[in-house]
């Protein structure tokens, strides 16, 4: 059975809304870090200074407490939202111009690149490497798992709307 034109559709529509919202998320993440810088600033720092953790001796060894590494890892954050929104926003328009095939794989790629920053960024490294999950003041694990989350929907949105190919017919 053939995939109506009218549920390919809908389906092409729902990735072009939900790939729009995840670049609207994330441009508006970078921005606010970029004419923010501070805020953010001091949550990257607290975080890899494990300075509100539990202060285990077995796992302090991890903390950075160079502000120069610090800040750089911060910058670097910011540069990968800032790629990962514009990715997304080029595959919002490309799927707007029904490019779906090229539209599919950009916006693969920019959830791809939001999912590795709050996966494995923020939840793997920040909240168990830097033990963010112990800080009552700078946790950011529940907000990475929502955007994680939200991102592999919309991935999984991305790759519905593929065409199916048809059995032959024998």
């Amino acid at each position: 059975m053939a995939t109506s034109s009218t549920s390919r559709g809908t389906l092409s529509l729902a990735a072009t809304l939900l790939t729009a919202t995840i670049a609207l998320y994330m441009a508006l993440v970078a921005f606010g870090n970029i004419t923010d810088f501070g805020t953010n600033q001091q949550f990257v720092r607290h975080v890899l200074a494990m300075d509100t953790t539990f202060k285990d001796e077995d796992l302090m060894w991890r903390a950075v407490t160079s502000q120069g590494l610090q800040d750089a890892a911060y910058v670097g954050i910011i540069v990968w939202e800032t790629i990962a929104a514009l990715v997304l926003i080029y595959g919002s328009w490309l799927w707007a111009r029904r490019d779906d095939a090229r539209a599919r794989r950009m916006s693969t790629y920019g959830l791809l690149m939001v999912m590795l920053l709050f996966g494995a960024g923020f939840i793997a490294i920040g909240g168990e490497w830097f033990s963010m999950w112990q800080s009552k003041s700078w946790n950011g694990l529940d907000a990475a798992t929502r955007i994680f989350l939200f991102s592999g929907v919309v991935l999984l949105v991305n790759q519905l709307s593929s065409p199916r190919s048809e059995p032959s017919a024998t």
